[in-house]
């Protein structure tokens, strides 16, 4: 929290970061590849104050790109949006230290979690 009194800024990127793990998680797949974040985009839609209830983390995957992704996330309760935040993340092989392009079976993975509005885009793009 910070001196307002609500959950600070830096803290919703935690709370991203957190889902992004467990989903990523769900592939099972332990290797030398992995990602990283290239881009982390937020919209602050209203403030989140202190209470003793946890909040909701709906993440889906908005865009897969030849050696990028990106999820999309709200944190939010029933009827309240908090957070609208995106993250671009990119495939890495941290053994050459260098970028890589996405997998098929990454992509197999991916697009089970691929927003019915994102996939129509991509397929008129």
């Amino acid at each position: 929290m910070d001196a307002y009194g609500h959950v600070n800024n830096a803290v919703f990127l935690r709370y991203l970061e957190e889902a992004r793990i467990d989903f990523l998680s769900r592939r099972g797949k332990e290797s030398k590849d992995g990602s990283v974040v290239a881009r982390h985009e937020i919209d602050y839609k209203r403030q989140l104050v202190h209470r003793p209830t946890p909040v909701d983390v709906e993440l889906w995957v908005s865009q897969i790109r030849a050696a990028s992704f990106t999820v999309s996330y709200e944190v939010k309760d029933e009827d309240l949006v908090y957070v609208r935040a995106s993250t671009v993340i990119v495939p890495f092989d941290f053994e050459a230290q260098r970028p890589r392009r996405i997998t098929p079976e990454e992509r197999e993975f991916l697009q089970q979690y691929l927003d019915d509005a994102s996939e129509q885009e991509a397929v008129a793009a």
